[in-house]
């Protein structure tokens, strides 16, 4: 396996029947998105936030990769963004779960924009529920911008999660964390990883954000790999091993 894993997962290969099933769900008022289950009558799911101008292909080619021993069947749920204009492309039309206005990340941000794709995720996360997966067994991850939606919408929930895991990303709106986020998931388990090399968003970024919080006595699981804004096979394993701990069968 090569040193890191491109950003953007490769084609998955072909799989058995007995493996997984992908199905590409379009339900009404929810975001568009593919679902891959890893056996019959999922008891758990991990809702998967892609990053900037990707979709939500981008990691359910992952999901074979993942050691899953010791978890229920899963429903993997990979939703697309919407494509909007993005000030720091040029006004360049891409998927994007909000406008990203300067290279910084943090100095200027699209607090409405942010907000709107809180929205659209915590509708997913209640979809599960209505689907009768009970929160306490769904996991919200993201990468890059997919990883700022996943930190901004979990810690602000009514309903307390499994897990939360934040790749290759930060907190947004930090400024307003403490005075917004709620007390179910003021111990649920973050998983946080990072590239030492990253030059998209720094690991400056991802440290600061993990020292917030801690600093609110959040139980925050520190990853550095030696890679930049990709994926390394190490995370792959850490990635299931925290799976394992959280989405126990």
């Amino acid at each position: 396996m090569a040193a890191a894993l491109r950003r953007l997962m490769p084609e998955p290969s072909p799989l058995s029947p007995l493996e997984s099933t992908m199905t590409y769900s379009h339900s009404a008022a929810l975001l568009p998105r593919i679902e891959r289950e890893t056996g019959p009558h999922p008891g758990a799911a991990v809702i998967w936030l892609h990053g900037l101008g990707a979709d939500g292909n981008d990691f359910a080619g992952l999901v074979p990769a993942l050691d899953l021993s010791g978890c229920p069947p899963i429903r993997f749920i990979f939703p697309h963004a919407p494509s909007i204009p993005v000030t720091i492309n040029g006004g360049y039309v891409m998927p994007a779960w909000y406008d990203v206005l300067g290279v910084n990340l943090v100095s200027r941000q699209d607090a409405q924009g942010i907000q709107q794709s809180e929205r659209a995720v915590a509708a997913l996360i209640e979809h599960e529920m209505a689907r009768g997966i009970a929160a306490e067994r769904i996991v919200l991850a993201g990468f890059s911008q997919g990883c700022a939606m996943a930190l901004h919408t979990a810690l602000r929930l009514p309903h307390r999660l499994a897990g939360i895991m934040a790749l290759s990303g930060y907190l947004p709106l930090a400024d307003r964390f403490a005075s917004e986020r709620t007390a179910p998931n003021a111990k649920t388990p973050v998983f946080m990883a990072h590239g030492t090399q990253d030059p998209v968003v720094v690991i400056a970024r991802g440290e600061e954000s993990r020292d917030a919080l801690v600093a609110l006595g959040h139980p925050v699981q520190w990853h550095a790999y030696p890679m930049q804004h990709a994926v390394h096979p190490q995370e792959v394993a850490d990635i299931s091993a925290f799976l394992q701990q959280v989405l126990p069968g």
